[in-house]
């Protein structure tokens, strides 16, 4: 096998520090004759092994490196190493398969190179990369098109991510007018997500059921979609890695205040366990489910940007999704205090059980704004959908 310079691996009878020749005389006899490498000045007396592996073997690491990425930085730190790494570690077959962490950009360092980067492991068929591209695309830089077509691209390839995330557009009709809302084609995203695992999506659905929203009404098929999606979310939790630590045992409780830390003293940093009594069907307090990585560069780029994405225009209240309007009163709002909105019957459940149902109470100034026709009164003359609290 021939290396990237054009040698073939040493036979046994060559040495590692010199390359043994062997020729023959005219008579037919063996003459043996030592030629030392020429090797450049830097690495005089030293063999370069590097530039002796095989092009494939370095590229079979960086595959396995860029598939089990916990951060961004564990594979940019290849790409400046040297010209040869940079130039094998973008092939096609090494970003095709990069983690989803390896795409978790922070927002305030968003730049033109991150923005190739995702763009070349998008075209490379990582499904995570044309997600992640795709909901900045739509949402942050506002081409629509670009976006969707890239959530749609995975979507093909049955990322349930993407699936639900193009649901929650044509249940809001998101880059177009109201009337672009399609909510059987959104039903029928939910569906194809929740049958892959996606729990948001199956609570969605679930929902839907409940109310005839998008298709006919089935209440007890929609209760018993939102006690599935209650119970994968449970397993979900014992079955990862933070259930063979020491707060186990207190998710089999229920609490809507921290949990305090066993010993605080030798995790000074976790004094509390954030609980979420998201399962509270089965009388268990789970950790909050962790956010994809880009719902949070959605909400950290709109943070900095005060968290308004826009002149009238609203985030969704649920602090794991990010999405923000791309019209006026396109998200639905609550139906009780009307100080909090949300993309969907998911972000709704899941932020009711982990922070609205202790906050939310009525509000006076909603009877107030409807007999003085201020801008408040959206919701009581169906200009403003709105969401009930369960």
């Amino acid at each position: 096998m021939r290396t990237r310079i054009g040698i073939s691996y040493p036979r046994a009878h060559v040495c590692l520090d010199d390359i043994v020749f062997e020729r023959r005389d005219f008579a037919g006899d063996n003459m043996a004759c030592r030629k030392r490498r020429r090797l450049s000045p830097g690495i005089a007396g030293k063999r370069d092994f590097f530039d002796v592996l095989p092009d494939d073997l370095v590229i079979s690491i960086l595959y396995k490196l860029s598939s089990t990425a916990a951060c961004p930085s564990d594979f940019a730190n290849v790409l400046i190493v040297c010209k040869r790494l940079n130039s094998l570690a973008v092939r096609p077959l090494v970003l095709s398969k990069a983690s989803p962490k390896m795409f978790a950009i922070k927002a305030k360092s968003w730049s033109e190179s991150a923005h190739r980067f995702l763009k070349n492991c998008a075209d490379a068929g990582n499904v995570e990369a044309c997600y992640t591209l795709g909901m900045i695309l739509f949402y942050c830089l506002e081409n629509r098109g670009s976006g969707a077509s890239l959530m749609a691209k995975a979507a093909i390839s049955s990322h349930a991510p993407a699936l639900y995330s193009l649901a929650v557009i044509q249940f809001n009709g998101s880059g177009g007018s109201k009337n672009d809302k399609d909510l059987r084609a959104g039903v029928a995203l939910c569906a194809r997500a929740a049958f892959l695992g996606h729990i948001d999506a199956l609570r969605e659905l679930g929902h839907c059921l409940q109310d005839g929203y998008g298709v006919r009404q089935n209440v007890a098929k929609g209760r018993r979609f939102l006690v599935q999606a209650n119970a994968r979310e449970l397993a979900t939790v014992l079955s990862s890695a933070a259930a063979s630590n020491n707060f186990t045992r207190y998710w089999l409780t229920w609490s809507p205040h921290p949990i305090p830390h066993p010993n605080p003293r030798r995790n000074h940093r976790h004094q509390a366990v954030p609980g979420c009594p998201l399962l509270s069907d089965f009388g268990c307090n789970v950790p909050a489910p962790e956010a994809h990585p880009s719902s949070k560069f959605l909400a950290e780029w709109f943070g900095a940007r005060g968290g308004v994405p826009g002149p009238g225009l609203r985030l969704c209240s649920h602090v794991g999704c990010g999405r923000p309007e791309t019209r006026k009163h396109e998200f639905r709002r609550c139906s009780v205090c009307g100080a909090v909105n949300y993309c969907s019957r998911a972000c709704q459940a899941l932020d009711w059980k982990l922070r609205h149902k202790a906050e939310c109470a009525p509000v006076e100034r909603w009877l107030d704004e409807a007999g003085d026709g201020g801008e408040g009164n959206g919701a009581v003359h169906g200009n403003d959908d709105v969401i009930a609290e369960s």
